[in-house]
């Protein structure tokens, strides 16, 4: 039986030029040269990988900031405090490249809570953490990227 192959197109050989032949049309207006099933499955996926990174790194700071502020472990401490300031960085450099993310992190707060609670339950069964979020996720995202909330 013989397979009839149908030839690859430049985004199937070699995503990079693609790119750089996509930015040149757009550039010279040749819209109608313009390769649009692949131009928007790859800008919806920008707007996807945005969106996961900030639940990713969502999820790592409330975990980090669960265990510092009830797991009483000194020698942990300056870790996990290091992983806050990181993660907040990246949260505050993310929202200022895409401002409208901070709509999307207050809808992803029920989602990312219990997954954040799980891990740190999980990691120190011991500790008694919180049901509810101690800290305030719903109504002042400024806060949760700069406020201390252990003593």
């Amino acid at each position: 039986m013989t397979q009839i192959s149908t030839p690859k197109t430049l985004y199937d050989r070699d995503l990079n030029l693609w790119l750089e032949d996509t930015i040149a049309k757009l550039k010279a207006r040749q819209f109608d040269e313009l390769d649009l099933v692949n131009l928007i499955d790859e800008v919806e996926g920008l707007a996807g990988r945005d969106k996961r990174e900030l639940e990713s790194r969502f999820e790592v700071l409330l975990a980090h900031l669960l265990k510092r502020k009830y797991v009483m472990s000194p020698d942990d401490f300056r870790g996990w405090e290091i992983t806050i300031r990181d993660q907040r960085t990246e949260l505050r450099r993310l929202l200022k490249q895409s401002p409208s993310l901070k709509r999307y992190f207050v809808d992803v707060v029920d989602e990312i809570w219990p997954t954040a609670l799980q891990i740190v339950q999980d990691d120190y069964p011991m500790v008694q953490f919180p049901t509810q979020c101690p800290f305030p996720l719903d109504t002042d995202v400024d806060s949760l990227l700069t406020e201390k909330f252990w003593n």
